[in-house]
């Protein structure tokens, strides 16, 4: 089946990869098959959307059996690219970026970050384990001689459009972007924001509401 990414909606993408986790630790797990509402309640998700969402790649389930954990996962694993090893570029080496460098979750789940990148001459030559921060003057190199497609990017807000314009001007197409800044990319990139403190605030919202009806109460 000839399956163009621009006919799957986004957020049906974004979940494939929760389906996988949660797959991969039913194998772990010993667990053969699973039905949608088993897989549906590991991950908050409804039986129905799952059924839905994996509709758009075929039929992978039998009516009273459910699926097959481990050939459902492996179906999962094709469709996100994963039967290969993604290399990456990590932009910035400061705090956040360091321990980025030096997570293991990575090189286990398909992602293999081949370069550490900095501006900054104090973080140029550090020792992260397996790799060593590069300046900026190497990445279009390294990104070329790997055929890098995908980065992290790790750097303050003021660096992070002028960071994300390089890598997208040596061929990145793939972006995960940990700087509390919304970057612009042409069509045909696609960006994933991480801002920890949006996502808190984001709680503090319905906390700061409990707090007042809890005050209102107590008066």
């Amino acid at each position: 089946m000839d399956i163009s990414p621009i006919t799957i909606p986004d957020v049906v993408v974004r979940r494939l990869p929760i389906y996988a986790r949660s797959l991969a630790y039913l194998a772990e797990e010993g667990i053969e098959s699973v039905s949608s509402q088993e897989l549906g309640e590991r991950i908050g998700v409804t039986a129905a959307q799952i059924r839905k969402d994996l509709s758009y790649f075929g039929e992978f389930g039998k009516q009273g059996i459910g699926y097959n954990v481990e050939y459902l996962l492996g179906h999962i694993r094709r469709i996100l690219g994963l039967t290969d090893s993604w290399p990456v570029a990590l932009v910035g080496a400061g705090q956040l970026g360091q321990a980025i460098a030096r997570y293991e979750g990575f090189s286990t789940r398909g992602i293999n970050i081949v370069g550490v990148f900095d501006n900054d001459p104090d973080k140029v030559g550090m020792d992260l384990g397996r790799l060593i921060v590069q300046s900026y003057a190497e990445m279009a190199k390294l990104i070329d001689n790997q055929h890098i497609r995908l980065a992290i990017v790790a750097v303050p807000a003021s660096q992070a459009q002028q960071v994300v314009d390089q890598l997208v001007e040596h061929g990145v197409r793939g972006i995960l972007n940990y700087a509390p800044i919304v970057v612009q990319v042409p069509d045909g990139v696609w960006v994933r924001h991480i801002d920890p403190v949006a996502l808190l605030h984001s709680m503090t919202y319905y906390l700061a509401r409990e707090e007042a009806r809890s005050h209102v109460d107590q008066q």
